[in-house]
């Protein structure tokens, strides 16, 4: 399986620094970051925070895709988004204090419980979900 990578060149203190993300795998873009947005209002630049809701939400999806077809199952529509909350770390500095899943989906010939099941298994065996196994991950899971 291939590796993705990124880099961000910084320059300057934590408060007045800012810095450039770059996506090299896919070239896909360049962000903007700086503690301040990222602690505060986001003023058009993005997060780590941000970036990883982005990458849980993508995985999530494409996960519950693969659990489904294994059921012999296919969703019309999956939506998932993922809020990761940034919050102060017992004894000092920040943490991911939480990332809240809402999971919507149209999945013909599945009824709610046996969804909310394969739901479960998705979000248990998302890739970066294992990743973020160090903190507290909410799942609202149901049909449309």
């Amino acid at each position: 399986m291939p590796s993705r990578d990124a880099t961000t060149h910084w320059e300057g203190g934590l408060q007045n620094g800012e810095g450039h993300v770059t996506l090299d795998s896919s070239n896909a873009g360049q962000f903007d970051v700086s503690f301040p947005t990222r602690a505060g209002n986001p003023e058009g630049q993005t997060s780590p925070e941000e970036l990883i809701a982005a990458a849980h939400s993508s995985c999530l999806a494409m996960n519950l895709s693969g659990v489904l077809e294994s059921q012999n199952l296919r969703a019309e529509s999956i939506d998932v988004s993922a809020e990761v909350t940034l919050g102060p770390a017992a004894g000092g500095g920040f943490e991911i204090s939480g990332i809240a899943i809402t999971l919507r989906a149209s999945v013909p010939g599945v009824d709610a419980a046996k969804f909310a099941e394969l739901a479960k298994t998705a979000e248990q065996t998302c890739p970066v979900s294992k990743a973020l196994a160090g903190t507290t991950i909410t799942l609202d899971a149901a049909l449309d």
